[in-house]
């Protein structure tokens, strides 16, 4: 059959078999490593929210407060949805905003002076 000499020449077996194990073994380790970090940040807002009196906790940000409270992350989701029912999606518009190298100021009195123009050609049509 096979001689050991034979195996030991094989590049298959000589890099590509330890490459494999290095990726799927590394895989595998940064998924457990990644976990501990998760278990340790999760530990920590739980003992943050029970260190926080309740009036402290009310005042912090409701996104922020459901992310540490589990039950009332449900909460948050509803309000959310109710928001996105009302909005009105079929008038909006997409405004171009200032690129980094354009001055910011000098854009949005472009963008006002054009709304402004837009408006008041509206009003004369009316009239």
């Amino acid at each position: 059959m096979f001689s050991l000499k034979a195996l030991q020449k094989n590049r298959t077996l000589k890099y590509g078999v330890p490459m494999l194990l290095l990726v799927v073994g590394g895989s595998f380790g940064l998924r457990e490593f990644t976990q501990i970090r998760y278990d340790a940040q999760k530990i920590k807002r739980k003992s943050l929210s029970q260190l926080l009196p309740k009036n402290l906790s009310s005042q912090l940000d409701p996104s922020l407060e459901a992310r540490v409270d589990v039950q009332k992350q449900s909460v948050i989701l509803e309000q959310e949805y109710q928001k996105m029912e009302t909005a009105n999606l079929d008038e909006w518009k997409n405004i171009r905003g200032p690129r980094p190298w354009e001055d910011s100021r000098e854009y949005q009195e472009q963008q006002r002076s054009r709304h402004n123009a837009k408006t008041d050609l509206g009003k004369e049509e009316k009239y």
